[in-house]
């Protein structure tokens, strides 16, 4: 498997099918973290469900519809990223994260979203990743902002939730954004 350094003994790499017992163990321990925003924490509960989970993100990779990495710390799962929408045929993507309680507050998503940005923008050439966020997740919403990303608006009433419908943030950053504030 290959990894990118992301530095402080962290890597990023492709979460795959044959991961499932890492996967579900970590969203296990990272449930109570991460499930307020992301509905897949409450249905990644087993091995099993944690196999079919990964294997759709494989077969979308294979159609190059989407993609899923996990974020490693010290050897042990923390975290991912996930082009949960990713249409080369309209050059547009959209970026999805989650992390462990006790990786926050060390870049460790930043720095990942910045590689994977570069990647959507600069070599696969699409022209927009958006970031998409419940209103009151201002976490996820600075991450959107120190990755260069424009709030473009909010989807009203968009995101059915646990018995709520929330209000959803659109964060993007364009290639011509991308070309302006590389970090590269």
């Amino acid at each position: 498997m290959f990894a990118v350094q992301l530095g402080d003994g962290a890597e990023l790499g492709p979460l795959e099918p044959w991961q499932a017992g890492e996967f579900a163990a970590h969203v296990d321990k990272a449930r109570e973290n991460i499930s307020p925003y992301i509905p897949w924490a409450d249905l990644v509960t087993d091995e099993e469900q944690a196999r079919k989970f990964l294997q759709r993100y494989a077969t979308r990779q294979a159609a190059d519809e989407g993609r899923i990495y996990g974020i490693w710390l010290d050897g042990e799962l923390v975290g991912g990223l996930l082009f949960r929408v990713f249409e080369a045929n309209f050059g547009a993507c959209e970026l999805g994260v989650w992390l462990s309680a006790e990786a926050e507050g060390r870049g460790l998503i930043t720095r990942a979203g910045r590689l994977l940005v570069d990647w959507a923008i600069g070599t696969r050439g699409l022209n927009r990743v958006e970031w998409r966020c419940a209103v009151g997740n201002t976490r996820s919403a600075a991450t959107a902002q120190r990755l260069g990303m424009v709030l473009e608006g909010t989807l009203r009433q968009a995101f059915p939730y646990r018995g709520t419908i929330h209000d959803l943030q659109v964060w993007a950053i364009t290639k011509d954004d991308w070309v302006r504030r590389s970090w590269a």
